[in-house]
């Protein structure tokens, strides 16, 4: 009987995470570009995390991610985002867009490899990926537009 029960939770679990124990390809980029309060354009090209097994498998194992890049992690729709650093090596910042492309929350500086959640705070249609540190570095701040194809903007 338990060990029937534990066989049901294995196949629950998804195929990437199970099977992971390195980096997933590269995935297909897109522009995107982000718009601080003082009118100043951030351009960057990210991979588009579509796919649960493409979000699941994320950034992990990836040793750095160059100041310009990204992944950007399509919901479809708007819903609470929990990540986490699980088998992540590079730190990273975390933007939390909401479905009209503003940010509503970043989290900055996570701590690699950490298995402590990290929440939106509220309803998100996507999460951005970038170098730990751009944040800081382009100024930006909750209220601050991501412009890109998912949220009716972009090329």
């Amino acid at each position: 009987m338990l060990r029937r029960a534990l066989l049901g939770l294995l196949l629950t679990l998804p195929v990437a995470a199970a099977a992971q124990n390195g980096p997933q390809a590269r995935l297909p980029t897109e522009p995107l570009t982000i718009v601080t309060r003082d009118g100043k354009r951030h351009d960057f090209q990210v991979e588009m995390a579509l796919s649960p097994d493409q979000q699941t498998v994320g950034l992990m194992y990836r040793q750095q991610v160059r100041p310009n890049e990204g992944m950007l992690f399509d919901w479809g729709a708007p819903r609470e985002s929990t990540m986490w650093m699980r088998n992540t090596v590079a730190s990273l910042d975390m933007v939390f867009i909401n479905e009209d492309g503003t940010i509503r929350r970043i989290a900055e500086r996570t701590v690699p490899l950490s298995l402590a959640t990290i929440p939106s705070q509220g309803p998100v249609r996507a999460t951005l990926e970038l170098a730990a540190g751009t944040a800081e570095r382009l100024g930006l701040r909750p209220g601050d537009k991501v412009e890109q194809r998912i949220f009716g903007t972009g090329r």
